[in-house]
C-alpha cells in the first residue's frame, strides 16, 4: 500500500509557470514508476508524463517543450515543472505511483488530485 500526496497546485496566469510535487510513501518493495495525469470532465485521464527508475520519461504532446518531469529517489518524490502556462492546461492534476509488491506484482496507487488553474 502507498500512500501518494501533490501539492503545489494554483492559480496562474497565462504564460506563467508552476510547480507541482508529489510523495509517495508506505510499505511497498520498490516504486518503479511516477508520473503525472490530468483529467477534464467527462473524459478519460490521460497522461501528461511520466518518469520511471532508469530516467526514461514520457510526455504528452501538447506539453512537451514546456513541462518537465523529474525525480528525487531518495524522497521517493515526483515534479512537474509547468512553464508556459496555457489556460487550457486548466484541469485536475493528480500523481499516480507504480509500485512492485512483495508478491512480485505492481500497485498502483493515485493521489487525492491538485487543482491547476491557468487564467487568460
Amino acid at each position: 500500500q502507498v500512500q501518494v500526496v501533490e501539492s503545489g497546485g494554483g492559480l496562474v496566469q497565462a504564460g506563467g509557470s508552476l510547480r507541482l510535487s508529489c510523495a509517495a510513501s508506505g510499505s511497498i518493495f520498490s516504486i518503479n514508476a511516477m508520473g503525472w495525469y490530468r483529467q477534464a470532465p467527462g473524459k478519460q485521464r490521460e497522461l501528461v508524463a511520466s518518469i520511471i527508475s532508469s530516467d526514461s520519461t514520457n510526455y504528452a504532446d501538447s506539453v512537451k517543450g514546456r513541462f518537465t518531469i523529474s525525480r528525487d529517489n531518495a524522497k521517493n518524490t515526483v515534479y512537474l515543472q509547468m512553464n508556459s502556462l496555457k489556460p487550457e492546461d486548466t484541469d485536475v492534476y493528480y500523481c499516480k505511483a507504480r509500485g512492485k509488491n512483495y508478491n512480485g506484482g505492481y500497485d498502483d496507487s493515485w493521489g487525492q488530485g491538485t487543482q491547476v488553474t491557468v487564467s487568460s
